[in-house]
This record gives C-alpha cells, sequence and structure tokens, in this order.
C-alpha cells in the first residue's frame, strides 16, 4: 500500500510582507539573453472545478531559455554575479558577444555545480555562452537523460557515490581562486551566490503578476511551489501577492522541509532519496532558504512518487509537458484538496491557486512510461 500524502501546517509563520517584483534587475538582465520570453501562464478550468477553487493558473516552465526547466533564471543571474563581482565593475553590454568581450580580462575560469539535473544543466548552459568550461557534479542514479543533456552543454560531469549532499560536499570542496563554485543551496560561509540563485527566480513571479494582471483576474491568493533546497519557495516568499498563502510541496522520503519545520530546527532527512522527483531529492535545506520557510510557508505537504505521476498525467491531458519534479506542485494541490477543508491551514474554497510546473519531460523514458508517447 503506498505511503499517503502528509501535510503539515506551519504554526511559526509570521505575516509576510511581499518584495515588489517591479523591474527587477534580474528580469532586465532575463531580458538580454538569447531566446528570453515570458513563460506560459495556463488557465485550467477543469483543475480549478475538481479542486473548488475559482481559478487555477499554471506557470508552465517546461521552456525557458532554451532549456526545460525555470533553473536557468536563478543559475543565469548567478553566475553573472559572482563573474560581475570578480570583474569589479558592472560591465556594459547589449548581447552576449559584449558580455563575452567585457568578461574576458578575467582570465581562464571554471564553473562548477552540483545537481541533481536541471541546476547544473543550467549553469553549464551559461559557461558555454560565455567561454568558460564548466564540472558538474551529480549524485548517483541520476537518469542517464540528464547527465547526457548536461554534457551536451559542454560539460564534464562527474557522478558522486551518494546523494545530492554529498554532491553538494564535493563541490564545495572544488573552489579555488580560478574555480567559481555556483550553488543554488548554502552552507555556512556560502550564502552570497545562492541568495543571488533566489533573486534570479523573482523574474517568474514578476512575470506573473503581469499576466495576471492583463487577463482582468484577481491574483493568486495561494501558491503551490515545488520545495527542494529551497531557494525556489523562498523566491515565492519573497515575491508572491500580500495574502497568498504558500504551500511548499517534497517528496515523502525527502522531505527536509516538511521535518525541520516540523522540529523548529532545520533537519537532515538521510538518504538514500529515489523519488522520481529528481530535483526535490535533497536531505537538507538551504541555509540562506531555512528562515523563508520557517516564517514565510503556510503549509508543507510530502508527496508520494504515485501522486506526482497522476499530476503528470493530468497536466498532459491539459496539454502541458511536465516531468516529475515540474509535476510535484500540482500533486500538493491534490492532496490539500484531498484533505479536506482547512487541512492546509486555510480553506481552498473559492481560491485563486497559482502552480509552478517547474520542468518539463527531463527524462523522456520515464515521461513516456508514466504518461505515453
Amino acid at each position: 500500500m503506498p505511503e499517503p500524502a502528509t501535510i503539515v501546517v506551519n504554526e511559526r509563520r509570521t505575516p509576510r510582507i511581499p518584495v515588489p517584483t517591479g523591474e527587477a534587475r534580474s528580469t532586465a538582465f532575463h531580458r538580454r539573453l538569447p531566446g528570453y520570453a515570458p513563460s506560459p501562464l495556463v488557465d485550467v478550468p477543469d483543475l480549478a472545478a475538481r479542486y473548488g477553487l475559482a481559478r487555477c493558473s499554471v506557470k508552465d516552465e517546461s521552456s525557458r531559455l532554451g532549456l526545460p526547466s525555470f533553473k536557468i533564471l536563478g543559475a543565469s543571474w548567478a553566475t553573472y554575479r559572482v563573474l560581475v563581482e570578480r570583474l569589479g565593475t558592472e560591465p556594459e553590454w547589449d548581447d552576449v558577444p559584449a558580455l563575452r568581450a567585457a568578461l574576458a580580462p578575467l582570465g581562464a575560469l571554471t564553473l562548477v555545480a552540483a545537481t541533481d539535473g536541471n541546476h547544473g544543466r543550467a549553469v553549464a548552459h551559461m559557461a558555454n555562452l560565455l567561454g568558460y568550461p564548466a564540472r558538474i557534479l551529480v549524485p548517483e542514479g541520476t537518469a542517464d537523460a540528464r547527465i547526457t543533456a548536461i554534457q551536451g552543454e559542454g560539460a564534464t560531469v562527474t557522478v558522486v557515490d551518494g546523494t545530492y549532499d554529498d554532491a553538494v560536499a564535493a563541490s564545495a570542496a572544488l573552489a579555488a581562486d580560478d574555480v567559481l563554485v555556483v550553488s543554488d543551496t548554502s552552507w555556512p560561509g556560502y550564502t552570497t551566490v545562492p541568495r543571488w540563485v533566489i533573486d534570479g527566480y523573482a523574474t517568474i513571479f514578476a512575470e506573473v503578476a503581469l499576466q495576471v494582471a492583463a487577463s482582468g483576474a484577481p491574483q493568486p491568493d495561494v501558491v503551490f511551489v515545488p520545495m527542494g533546497v529551497g531557494a525556489l519557495t523562498s523566491a515565492a516568499v519573497e515575491h508572491s501577492p500580500a495574502g497568498a498563502r504558500i504551500v511548499a510541496v517534497e517528496p515523502v522520503d525527502a522531505a527536509c522541509g516538511l521535518e525541520s519545520v516540523a522540529a523548529g530546527h532545520p533537519v537532515t532527512v538521510p538518504g538514500p532519496h529515489r523519488s522520481i522527483m529528481a530535483g526535490l531529492n535533497c536531505g537538507n535545506v538551504s541555509e540562506i532558504a531555512w528562515p523563508f520557510l520557517r516564517d514565510g510557508v503556510d503549509a508543507f505537504v510530502a508527496v508520494t512518487d504515485a501522486d506526482a505521476e497522476a499530476a503528470m498525467r493530468d497536466l498532459a491531458a491539459h496539454g502541458i509537458v511536465a516531468g516529475e519534479t515540474g509535476a510535484a506542485s500540482l500533486a500538493g494541490l491534490a492532496a490539500v484538496a484531498g484533505a479536506g477543508p482547512g487541512a492546509a491551514g486555510f480553506d481552498l474554497a473559492g481560491a485563486h491557486a497559482l502552480v509552478l510546473v517547474t520542468e518539463g519531460a527531463t527524462d523522456p523514458v520515464n515521461y513516456a512510461r508514466i504518461v505515453g508517447p
């Protein structure tokens, strides 16, 4: 019998004052990258009716700046800020060739990241755009398709014997004068770069605000967001509309946010973490994300692989191609709705829910197994 979803209401949540996205610096930066366009915001009335919502809006991040995931938004901005800090001045540039020329005085550098797939590919993509080599570390068990995709960006991939958290530790050990670690998680003494990753995700919420306003609908009052180490969740806490409830969704065997909030302090969830939601197989919350999770998230939902698979099929039925991690948010919505009124500490009835679908079919073989060709 599969393990049921678990919902924990965050009793430590404090009143949240959102940071207006407006013209965030990261958004202006993203607009200068090749292929930028706002990702679609899809209204799905069938899902709204099923779950008793007034409206269900799906932010479809299955294609972003040439990659099948939102991760490029954080990775690109953080990479840029790391290089600008090394350069010592803000360069003037209109396109990527001009940016490469402006960064040329930095000389030979290597970019390093640990990943379950999408963040590492995004860092490798930025390294390739800017003319730097990249070394990406992945945990054992990473899908071949995800490794091949990272290598396709020109990066060297190293498989680490252990979990994602072991890969993070191995990447941190590589830092040197000519090796820059671009991580979306933090640890003691390493917080600036992960903060820039969070800032990069502000673009998602700036786009949502404009797209919802253009539709004439009220802004979302509940946001379902996948929770890995907590970077995107932190951005949701910072930039979601005032009064919106935040629900973070995790796999049942890697629910580090849920366990940490329940305990009142960061808790390590030991591996192995074997969920098909590979991007959420994280045993530790990011140090910099912890205050956002503790103070700003209304509820945490731990869902099963079966829940994620059902959500993938539901999204596919509405024309949205979502990978296993990408479908987690909808799985969380389904779990909260199925648990009855007030299960997450508030009532979904009549709400406008924003569901963040964060990746496309990054493992095509598994996607075909679950959804079909």
